[in-house]
């Protein structure tokens, strides 16, 4: 089966599906280098990692994952771009998961009432770019499969989830999961860092960011975005006019 279809199957029977190295190894270890050096200057400590906020205002080095050509085409696919409105990229931000950081709450990304019981067309979707070798022993991302057909944005408290699944694969690597799915990031139980940028999508009813990358965005970057960037960040016109956020909530 030719891998689009294939990984396109993975996210209808899964919700989720990874593809293997697709940043280069420089890639890989100039954007390490960029969130080590952000870390000290944005990072917030958030108790199960230090999370660095609206990484496309930070560096334009992160430019290339938003619209990356192996994975921009499945996330259209499987949200339904065609039938409604293009996507946009509610935001994209980073993880640094340190030894000693436990586990998240198994948990999904959307209300429950937005879920699609089919798990088709979500409005919300996910990647995870891995700039370390995602293990177990470092906090791989937890998954549970077929979970985004449940319905529900959080296990019941009484469920004993038993099916769980690392998220393993070589550093450039990329996880998609539909935003339905439970999931949440590994406990930290090794000798190093682990370090992930997490790109989240939205569509129709989340039709607005999480964080406005347009606040301080600077303006001499504009030229530096492809068309599809620009329309992904709601840069079309310019920027500088504040957008719909979660964060000015």
């Amino acid at each position: 089966m030719p891998n689009l279809k294939q990984n396109l199957f993975e996210l209808d029977v899964y919700g989720f599906t990874i593809l293997e190295e697709v940043l280069s190894p420089d890639d890989v270890s100039a954007m390490k280098e960029a969130l080590i050096q952000l870390c000290n200057l944005h990072g917030e400590d958030r108790g199960d990692c230090i999370h660095i906020s609206n990484l496309l205002v930070r560096d334009p080095i992160f430019f290339k994952v938003i619209d990356h050509p192996k994975v921009l085409p499945l996330l259209e696919a499987c949200m339904g771009h065609v039938r409604r409105l293009p996507l946009i990229i509610g935001s994209l931000n980073a993880r640094i998961v340190r030894p000693g950081d436990p586990g998240q709450r198994i948990h999904g990304d959307i209300l429950d009432d937005l879920m699609k019981m089919d798990g088709k067309n979500p409005v919300m979707m996910n990647t995870v770019w891995m700039l370390d070798d995602f293990i177990p022993e470092i906090g791989a991302t937890r998954i549970v499969p077929g979970s985004h057909k449940s319905g529900m944005s959080l296990p019941p408290e009484e469920f004993e989830l038993k099916h769980i699944v690392a998220a393993t694969a070589l550093a450039g690597s990329v996880l998609i999961f539909n935003g339905q799915c439970w999931h949440g990031g590994g406990a930290n139980i090794g000798q190093i860092h682990r370090h992930a940028i997490f790109g989240h999508y939205r569509i129709g009813p989340m039709m607005r960011f999480q964080y406005d990358p347009h606040q301080n965005f600077p303006a001499e970057w504009l030229e530096l975005l492809t068309d599809k960037q620009k329309q992904l960040m709601r840069m079309q016109d310019g920027v500088g006019k504040p957008h719909g956020a979660d964060e000015y909530e």
